[in-house]
C-alpha cells in the first residue's frame, strides 16, 4: 500500500513537472513573436526593390525602398546601411514622399557568401525592408584536378578553383566519374569537409578507366573542367613503411643502420615498392634526401656527424601494381625514428704519449682524405663503398688499441 501510494506521488510531481514545462515553451514562443511584431508590422508596409539582386563585380545598383502610407512618415526621413554601416545621404535620392533610393557604384566582391545586407531604415533606427546583395563573379574552369587510391580501395581527387579562385558568392563544385566505356555518370558525395576535395570510399572497378571532372556553378553562371581519364591502378599510393628501426653501426661514429617494413595492405598485390628516406639532425629542420634506396627495405646512412642524435623517415611509392605502367604516388613519410651516432672516444687526448705514432701521422692524414672523399661520394645506400670504408675503419681501430697496448706495456 505505502509503494502504491510513493508511486502515485511520483507520478503526480511528473505530470505537474511536464505542464510547466509545455508552459514555459508557450512562454518563450510568446516571448518570441512579441519581439518580431513590430517587424511584422512593418514588413508589409514597406519594401526594398530589387529584391536579392544578383550582380558582377564592379556592377552599379540603384535601390527602392517604397513605404506605406499607413507608416505616417516620409521618404525623406529614411536612411539606409550596408552591412550595419550607414550610407552617405549624398548616395540618397528622395523619389516621391514614400520612395526613397539608394546608388552604389563600383560594388565589390560581398564580404559575405550568404549576401550583404541592404537595409531600409525609420528616423530612429527601425528596421522597415532589407534586400541581400549577392556580388562576385561567374566559376572560372576548375584546373589542376589529381586522383589518387589509397591501396586500390578507395578514389580522393583535388582541384583549384581556377586563377582568380574566390567568386565571392555560394559556387557548387561537383565531382563527377564514369566507366570510359559503359556505366552511369555518378557524383562524388564526400566532400571531406574541405574545399576542392572529394571522396570516394567504395565500389571502385579495375583495369578499367574512369573518365573523372568537375562541374563548378552558382547565380553568375557554370563552368565544366577537363575530363581526366585515369585507370585506379595507376594512381595507387600506400601507406608509410612500418616497423622503421634506426641503430648504431657497432662503433663507427659516422653512420646508422635504417630498417623498415614493406607496406602491409599490397602483401598480396603484384607490385615493386621503391622507397626514399630522409633525415636530419635534431636541431635543424632541415632534412636531407635519399632517393637511391631502391626497393630494398634497409639503408646505412653514412658521412654523418659524431655524437648527433638524427631523425629518419621513410617513405614507398608502389610501381607497377598488377603490370601497371605508371609511376605511383608517394606515401606520407612514416613518423620520425630518432638515434644517436657513437661519440668520438677522447680518452688519449692530452697524452704525453703520442711521438711513437708521430710516424704514422703522413699515413693516417692521407687516409683521412682518401676515405673522405669516398664516404662523400658512397652518399646513400650502396653497398661496395661502405664495406671497403668498414673494413679500414677495423683496421685503424685494431691498430689504435694495438699501439694503446704497446704503450701500457712499456709503462709497466
Amino acid at each position: 500500500m505505502d509503494y502504491e501510494c510513493a508511486r502515485s506521488h511520483q507520478h503526480d510531481k511528473k505530470r505537474v513537472e511536464s505542464a510547466r514545462d509545455r508552459q514555459m515553451t508557450i512562454l518563450v514562443i510568446m516571448l518570441f513573436f512579441v519581439a518580431l511584431l513590430p517587424y511584422a508590422l512593418t514588413a508589409h508596409l514597406a519594401v526594398i526593390s530589387p529584391q536579392d539582386p544578383v550582380l558582377h563585380i564592379g556592377s552599379s545598383l540603384t535601390a527602392v525602398c517604397t513605404i506605406s502610407a499607413e507608416l505616417e512618415i516620409t521618404a525623406r526621413s529614411l536612411y539606409w546601411t550596408l552591412n550595419g554601416r550607414r550610407l552617405a545621404r549624398n548616395t540618397y535620392r528622395v523619389l516621391s514622399p514614400t520612395e526613397s533610393s539608394v546608388t552604389l557604384h563600383q560594388l565589390n566582391g560581398s564580404l559575405q557568401q550568404s549576401g550583404d545586407n541592404l537595409v531600409c531604415h525609420r528616423s530612429n533606427g527601425e528596421v522597415l525592408a532589407g534586400s541581400c546583395l549577392y556580388v562576385g563573379s561567374p566559376p572560372e574552369k576548375p584546373v589542376n584536378l589529381t586522383c589518387w587510391s589509397r591501396n586500390t580501395k578507395d578514389l580522393s581527387c583535388r582541384w583549384s578553383p581556377g586563377s582568380q579562385g574566390e567568386t565571392f558568392i555560394n559556387t557548387k563544385y561537383i565531382l563527377k566519374y564514369k566507366l570510359k566505356w559503359y556505366g552511369k555518370e555518378k557524383d562524388c558525395e564526400d566532400y571531406m569537409g574541405q574545399p576542392y576535395t572529394c571522396y570516394v570510399p567504395r565500389d571502385l572497378a579495375i583495369f578499367t578507366p574512369y573518365e573523372i571532372w568537375v562541374e563548378a556553378s552558382n547565380q553568375l553562371g557554370s563552368s565544366t573542367s577537363d575530363v581526366i581519364t585515369l585507370d585506379i591502378l595507376d594512381v595507387v599510393t600506400t601507406d608509410p613503411p612500418p616497423d622503421v628501426l634506426v641503430s648504431r653501426v657497432g662503433d663507427l661514429e659516422d653512420q646508422l643502420s635504417v630498417r623498415w617494413g614493406s607496406p602491409p595492405a599490397l602483401k598480396d598485390y603484384l607490385f615493386q615498392a621503391k622507397y626514399q628516406i630522409r633525415y636530419r639532425v635534431e636541431d635543424s629542420d632541415e632534412w636531407k634526401v635519399i632517393d637511391d634506396a631502391g626497393n630494398q627495405t634497409s639503408c646505412r646512412l653514412a658521412g654523418l656527424r659524431a655524437g648527433t642524435v638524427y631523425f629518419v623517415q621513410v617513405r614507398c611509392n608502389p610501381i607497377g601494381v598488377y603490370g601497371s605502367k605508371k609511376a605511383g604516388i608517394w606515401s606520407d613519410w612514416s613518423h620520425s625514428t630518432a638515434a644517436s651516432t657513437p661519440g668520438i672516444d677522447r680518452s688519449h687526448i692530452g697524452s704525453c704519449d703520442l711521438k711513437p705514432s708521430e710516424h704514422n701521422s703522413t699515413l693516417r692524414k692521407e687516409l683521412k682524405q682518401f676515405f673522405g672523399w669516398m664516404r662523400k661520394h658512397s652518399y646513400g645506400c650502396t653497398d661496395v663503398s661502405i664495406k671497403l670504408y668498414d673494413q679500414w675503419r677495423v683496421w685503424l681501430q685494431k691498430a689504435q688499441k694495438t699501439h694503446d697496448q704497446v704503450l701500457q706495456s712499456g709503462k709497466s
